[in-house]
């Protein structure tokens, strides 16, 4: 599965959206859903919590290992996937669509991290 490329990609394989009005989409790569194997259990941030580029947020289970989820900016958690925690396997199935994990407002004071990835940079740091 390629990488979508209006995305920006994190070197903890998390990948965010362009922001609307301020509000960006936040999930996994599908590079990293194949690494952790099937998802059995999607730990999100609290709608209205306040995350941190770089930070963990939350935490993925799988039938290999337990992961921890990195938010790759800084803001307030607006919406939760609730499909994603009812269904972790949709992280599997659709890591570009319906499994996204959370959306966030952006903290307009913090901006874009620098070390996000366009795609074919996130493609090269992966191997694929």
């Amino acid at each position: 599965m390629s990488n979508p490329q209006q995305l920006r990609y994190s070197k903890e394989h998390e990948w965010l959206s362009p922001a609307t009005d301020g509000v960006a989409t936040v999930g996994i790569t599908a590079h990293a859903a194949g690494a952790l194997g099937d998802v059995v259990y999607v730990e999100l941030p609290e709608l209205g919590s306040t995350v941190t580029a770089g930070e963990t947020c939350g935490e993925l289970e799988s039938t290999k290992s337990v992961s921890d989820l990195y938010s790759p900016v800084t803001g307030e958690i607006t919406e939760v996937n609730q499909d994603a925690v009812d269904d972790p396997s949709l992280v599997n199935s659709a890591p570009f669509e319906g499994g996204w994990l959370f959306k966030v407002r952006l903290d307009a004071d913090a901006g874009e991290p620098a070390d996000l990835l366009s795609a074919d940079e996130y493609a090269a740091f992966t191997g694929a």
